[in-house]
């Protein structure tokens, strides 16, 4: 008697009585046929026969099994349900189903992914993996709310309880916590120093201002790293004392304050009085460095002292809005081009800059692509200048060849700042020999045919000293524990700069003697040693007579008889051999063996600008070198060159605007800490890092305040 068909739905165009499957045939490897049967009809086909609903589905070789996954996914929902216990087991199968193994290879027709757990589903574990997303990401808390978030999470994983945007905040919160505890004990076991530095941030929507504290350090494998601390709410009527305590108090929280070797105050307020009293409070044995960034200091330099040629750049100003106020101005501008011999641009790019003085002037970089781009047309406007009577009002041609020169500085300093963001690892070495140059050319500057570069200049160069005084030792400590320079570039620099030779003396020997006077207390430190003892010191070999043969038989060996003279007496004499020849010899410290080695060089005898990695460099040649090590391991880590950032950068964005300061500092902190989760350590539990501890280790290299959720949407 013939099988008859289920009473389920057939598949299409399928009509007769099913087969089962021959067991000779090729097997069925897919885990989905655990809840289906194949069969062959009498034409020569195969259907899939859910065991739950017995329903037919089509099976042939080419339609593959997701269909049958796609189908487990819902049957529960008709046909007749199972008994409680096994209904049980059927939902777990049905999410197993549809999660997606990363972990497996390219999946064929009839082939179940590698690695399927069956208990993979942890709800627990995706709700931390939701809230880590909502952190590093910056995303919303309410992003839970959303219909489309709601719905893709339900297909994606239907056992997921998706939480409240309540939980979601407390889910991050907590993630904050957990990765602080694991940064603090990090902190704490960091053989090196670190550098702090401090920059304010302002919140548009409720006015307020934060105060972001940040930790530079190297690790032992001589990476560059940086990690923000707090992002704490300031009082407006906050004073210099006020700000000096709390980041006081932030230092002693985090375990830090004795291993400070640098503290960066640029944004930050009151930071002329906040840096020396701050290093009043944290100074312990070691000498402690204010340092100012120079990139952050030279902009703020190049701004100010652009003020006082704000009359030649206002004319040059009004001659754009000249040429751009009506079309026959612009074809009376293209008849001076033709006439000059010069390639008439039907849209010149000086026309698409922003004319308004007071964004110019707050933004002198785009003051210097405005002027860059005007004066390649300074013929024309000369000569527009001679025959159109309207024109008489605006820039002369005497005012163009003093447009130029300006530019000419402005070219240089802008690209000098242009290059600080695109260093990978902006270790303290890499600035000394550019910022010497920019002090040599302000000092040419000053003596400048063109007033109004004289002026500029004579302004920039007494502002420049006063911070150059501030930051000359670190940097100069820097570049000494490069080895492709050590001392050169500071007695080269030095040399030019200051021409008196009294003077350029006088300095380099400052600099050689506060190198030394540091590296001894790295000395003291390492071995244990009084801070008052030598640096530089000779063997201390004790005298002595080596008798007859060699031996000294002073010890009481002269008393044994020959046969009795045991092998350690004969090697006495040896050591006392030994200490007699040694007498005198010089015992150098690493200090002066890397010194007289000479500088390092490429092949071609250059300095090898491109490739170099001078933490690379250091690490090789650590074991050789082991106290100075340790000292050039804190000296580049100090950021003397923080990219200054635009007042869009430091505000933030409207959605942490409204948030409360602890929720702020929680999200914005445990974004930094979990960028690079992936490479954390473990726990002391040995659970990865990435359940919600920071990794100590996570990689800045760049030099800029990389916080996106602090941005702008």
């Amino acid at each position: 008697m013939s099988e008859q068909p289920s009473e389920g739905p057939h598949v299409a165009g399928i009509v007769g009585v099913a087969v089962p499957h021959n067991p000779r045939a090729r097997r069925l490897r897919s885990k989905v046929w655990n809840d289906f049967s194949k069969e062959r009809l009498p034409d020569g086909s195969h259907v899939a026969v859910c065991h739950h609903c017995h329903k037919q589905l089509t099976a042939s070789s080419r339609s593959g099994t997701t269909h049958l996954k796609n189908h487990l996914a819902i049957c529960l929902s008709t046909g007749t349900r199972p008994a409680r216990g096994r209904r049980r087991k059927l939902v777990v199968r049905r999410l197993l189903l549809r999660q997606v193994d990363q972990n497996a290879g390219p999946a064929t027709a009839d082939s179940t992914p590698i690695g399927y757990d069956p208990n993979a589903f942890d709800q627990e574990t995706s709700r931390q993996d939701l809230a880590r997303m909502i952190v590093r990401h910056g995303y919303r808390f309410s992003i839970v709310d959303d219909s489309g978030f709601r719905t893709f999470v339900t297909n994606l994983q239907p056992g997921f309880r998706i939480p409240t945007r309540e939980s979601v905040q407390s889910d991050c919160m907590r993630i904050h916590d957990a990765a602080r505890s694991c940064l603090r004990v990090a902190l704490a076991n960091l053989p090196s120093r670190v550098s702090l530095s401090a920059d304010m941030w302002r919140s548009a929507v409720a006015g307020t201002d934060y105060l972001s504290l940040t930790c530079h350090y190297i690790t032992d494998e001589w990476k560059l790293k940086k990690k923000i601390l707090n992002f704490i709410q300031v009082d407006s009527a906050s004073t210099s004392a006020d700000i000096t305590s709390n980041i006081l108090e932030k230092c002693q929280e985090w375990g830090i304050e004795k291993k400070i070797v640098s503290v960066v105050l640029d944004n930050c307020l009151y930071s002329d009085e906040v840096g020396p009293e701050l290093l009043q409070l944290l100074h312990n044995k070691f000498d402690l460095f204010h340092v100012r960034s120079c990139a952050h200091i030279l902009n703020l330099i190049i701004q100010e002292s652009l003020e006082l040629v704000r009359d030649l750049t206002d004319r040059v100003r009004a001659s754009i809005r000249y040429v751009k106020s009506s079309q026959v101005r612009f074809i009376r501008f293209q008849e001076a081009v033709k006439q000059s011999g010069l390639e008439i641009d039907p849209r010149p790019t000086f026309l698409a800059h922003d004319t308004n003085s007071n964004n110019v002037n707050n933004n002198w970089a785009s003051l210097y692509v405005m002027l860059e781009s005007v004066c390649r047309y300074q013929k024309a406007f000369a000569r527009l200048f001679e025959w159109d009577p309207e024109y008489r009002a605006y820039a002369s041609a005497d005012d163009w060849p003093a447009v130029s020169a300006l530019t000419e500085c402005l070219d240089v300093l802008y690209h000098t700042m242009e290059k600080l963001p695109t260093v990978e690892n902006p270790t303290a070495n890499l600035y000394f020999n550019e910022i010497c140059a920019i002090h040599l050319l302000l000092k040419e500057w000053c003596t400048n045919r063109y007033t109004v570069v004289a002026t500029m200049a004579t302004q920039m160069l007494e502002k420049f000293e006063q911070y150059w005084e501030v930051n000359k030792t670190v940097m100069a400590f820097a570049s000494i524990l490069d080895p492709r320079y050590k001392t050169k570039s500071v007695e080269y620099f030095f040399r030019v700069v200051y021409k008196d030779p009294y003077e350029s003396k006088s300095r380099i020997d400052g600099i050689q003697a506060s190198f030394i006077r540091l590296y001894n207390e790295y000395v003291a430190e390492s071995a244990g040693q009084s801070k008052n003892e030598p640096v530089f010191y000779k063997g201390t070999g004790r005298a002595g007579t080596v008798a007859g043969s060699g031996l000294d038989y002073s010890s009481g060996a002269h008393n044994k008889t020959f046969s009795r003279i045991t092998l350690s007496d004969a090697k006495r004499g040896l050591d006392q051999y030994l200490e007699e020849t040694s007498s005198g010899q010089t015992v150098k410290s690493d200090l002066d063996l890397y010194l007289e080695e000479a500088v390092l060089r490429n092949k071609e005898g250059r300095v090898d600008e491109a490739s170099f990695d001078v933490l690379a460099w250091w690490r090789a040649f650590s074991a050789k070198y082991p106290v100075l090590s340790l000292m050039a391991r804190d000296i580049l880590g100090v950021p003397v060159s923080i990219v200054p950032l635009d007042g869009d950068a430091r505000t933030l964005n409207d959605y942490l605007s409204t948030m409360d300061p602890v929720t702020v500092e929680g999200l914005i902190c445990a974004q930094d800490w979990l960028r690079d989760e992936d490479e954390g350590p473990k726990a002391e539990d040995g659970t990865s890092a990435a359940s919600g501890a920071s990794d100590l280790n996570g990689t800045h290299g760049a030099n800029n305040v990389d916080v996106p959720i602090l941005t702008k949407d």
